[in-house]
């Protein structure tokens, strides 16, 4: 199967689960439904979910065409990306995926999922620190370490 069709597969497969499936059943089990009238925060929120869903798009189409690998950890990038999104933060795929989260709480003026928004991204944020980065040290050797050194973890480098 091509990269690039593989990338989408996981891809929508772990955003379908993650962040539409996970959500929306303690959203029916609490009887959230939408909002009674489309006001300035459900545009605000569609504006922050799509602008989230645009750059963790952005991520999984730059891991299959530069790093020739997908998401997903058994199928990961064969080349350190470094380029697109990645040049300005190492993890923009999670505070895309966390700014469609919050897109979601500002639609739905709901706490639950501003709560699960931070807490998707301190799982992440384990996951980074004690997965992720110590395998890319490993697999990319000192391009790794001299691309974690210029550019943040979390935060938009200059």
């Amino acid at each position: 199967m091509p990269v690039l069709v593989r990338a989408i597969t996981y891809a929508t497969l772990f955003v379908g689960f993650a962040l539409v499936f996970l959500p929306s059943r303690v959203l029916s089990a609490m009887e959230v439904v939408g909002p009674p009238r489309l006001g300035p925060r459900q545009v605000a929120g569609v504006i922050v979910g799509t602008a989230g869903m645009a750059v963790a798009s952005w991520c999984v189409v730059s891991f299959a065409l530069i790093g020739r690998g997908t998401p997903a950890p058994f199928d990961p990038p064969r080349r350190l990306v470094i380029h697109g999104p990645y040049r300005h933060t190492r993890n923009p795929m999670y505070l895309g995926a966390g700014l469609a989260l919050v897109g979601a709480a500002l639609f739905y003026e709901n706490g639950f999922l501003f709560a699960y928004a931070g807490g998707f991204l301190l799982l992440m944020h384990l996951v980074v620190v004690l997965y992720e980065e110590p395998t890319l040290r490993a697999t990319f050797g000192q391009d790794y370490v001299k691309y974690s050194e210029h550019v943040h973890r979390w935060w938009l480098s200059p």
